[in-house]
Formats: structure tokens, sequence, C-alpha cells
């Protein structure tokens, strides 16, 4: 019990990044970026990409993609997504279903359908031993550290920075907000700017845990999104327990049966569905 209590809480970590830019896209915005997905694994074939064209290694490619992801983001909002923005969600629904679209098959004229991944230097294959047989794998928890540290450093921007006051006015009420001087695409940008670093953030572990392929996308937007959902829509803190209470879900059902560990953590959220809608920790006004 004890070791599945940790492989599910190192999994959950790895949801966790998934889903952090969603629940910060929607918090602010009130848009779903159905593309999350598939932004997540672009993000993964660029670090491949750059490490195999530089010859750099991993913290090497994050120093220089986690600035392009941001600079990226903040251009896809500001001149793409801004305008799809309205009292209707369908448009930006539909723009970002066809970026998932477009950014699958670029993908894979670019890198063919095969999987890929991104070498570690064996770092994924060390372990820390805890006592009586218990191990816990170096990069899951390093995963699960950098995704609390998000976790943790987002509540914080949103709850003591200015910035996060911005966010927390134009996401309430555009239009007073904007009376009082704010710039809500400009505000708007700087969120989406922030969740593609999270994005690049979770590309860049998931392609060092596994492999990646260009076809990936909608099964990590399902695991994002059953992740926001189970913690409550626009909660960081929630979004954090989802993720863990999905990945706990999973390898209660791997434990059972190899083929179960994804069908219980839909199961998981169609109960969590059923019994409170509105997730366990859901956003809260005021």
């Amino acid at each position: 019990m004890i070791d599945l209590l940790i492989q599910g809480l190192m999994l959950g970590g790895l949801y966790c990044l998934f889903a952090l830019g969603l629940s910060l896209m929607f918090g602010v915005m009130r848009l779903t970026n159905t593309a999350q997905g598939d932004f997540i694994v672009l993000a993964a074939f660029a670090a491949i990409a750059a490490t195999a064209a530089l010859s750099w290694s991993p913290l090497g490619v994050a120093l220089l993609l986690l600035p392009l992801a941001f600079g990226f983001g903040y251009a896809v909002q500001r001149w793409v997504l801004n305008a799809t923005l309205g009292r209707d969600p369908l448009p930006s629904l539909v723009v970002t279903f066809g970026l998932s679209i477009v950014i699958q098959n670029a993908l894979q004229q670019a890198f063919s359908a095969d999987p890929r991944s991104l070498d570690s230097g064996g770092f994924n294959l060390q372990s820390i031993p805890l006592g009586a047989g218990l191990a816990v794998g170096t990069l899951p928890l390093l995963i699960f550290a950098v995704a609390a540290a998000c976790t943790f450093g987002l509540q914080q921007l949103f709850n003591r920075s200015g910035l996060g006051r911005a966010f927390r006015a134009v996401s309430d009420d555009r239009e007073i907000a904007e009376l009082m001087g704010l710039d809500a695409r400009k505000i708007y940008a700087l969120a989406t700017a922030i969740a593609f670093v999270l994005i690049a953030l979770a590309g860049l572990f998931q392609a060092l845990r596994t492999t990646v392929a260009p076809t990936d996308g909608p099964l990590l937007l399902l695991f994002a999104f059953e992740a926001v959902i189970i913690g409550g829509m626009g909660s960081f803190w929630g979004t954090f327990v989802g993720a863990m209470v999905l990945g706990l879900t999973q390898q209660l059902g791997f434990r059972i049966d190899p083929g179960w560990g994804i069908w219980f953590g839909h199961l998981m959220f169609l109960a969590v569905l059923l019994v409170r809608p509105q997730g366990l920790f859901p956003k809260t006004r005021g």
C-alpha cells in the first residue's frame, strides 16, 4: 500500500503539470484549451529536436525552451485566441480544436508517427531507496516537486501580486476592469504565456519519462481535463489534489490488472461528476 501511494502521487505530479496550464487559462479567461495535450506534445518534440540539433543537456534545452514557450503563448493569445473570446464559448473551442489538428498533422509530417523520447543520460533510471524494499524514482520525485512548486507559485502569484490581482479582476468582470484602466487583452496574453511555460515543462518531463508520439495529445488532454474537473475548475490546489486523486486511482487499477488503470481513472472522474460536479475544491469568488 505504501508503494501504491508513492507511485500514485508521483504519477499525479505529472498529471498536475499537464493540467495547471488548462486550469490557469480557464480561471482567467473562461477558455477551455482543447489543444492543451497537443501543445504538450509539441513542446516535447521541440525539446527532442533541440537536443538533437544542439547536443545540449535537458537542463540546457529547458533554459532555451521555457522563454520561447512564454513568447509563443503570448503571441497565440494576443493574435489568435483573443479574437475568439466572448459570451459564446464555441469560437474558442473550434479554434483550439483546429490548432490541435494542425499540430498533430504538422508533427507527423516533420517527425513521422514513430514514438520518440528525450535522452536523460540515465537519470530516468535512478532511484532513491526508502528502506523496507521500497524506492522512489529520482525523475518522478523531481516531477512531483516541480508540480508542487508550480502550484504554490501560481497560488502566490494570484494572491500576493499586482499581476494576480489583474488576473482576478479581468476574470470576475472584464468590463469593469477595463474601465479601471486594465488592458484585458494584454492580461489574457500574459496568463496564456505563463500557461505555456507550464505546458513546456510538462512536455519536457513527459519526453524524459516515456516516449511521445504526435497523436498522444488527446489522451494527455483527457488526463489534464479529468484532473481539473476532479479538483475544481480554476482552483490551482484543487487541480493539484485532483491530479493526485487521478494518479492514485490509476495506480490502484494497474495493481489489480495492467489494463484497468486508465479505466479506473475514468470511473473516478465520472463518480466526481455525479456526486460533486463542481469538483472537490472549486474556485470561490470574492
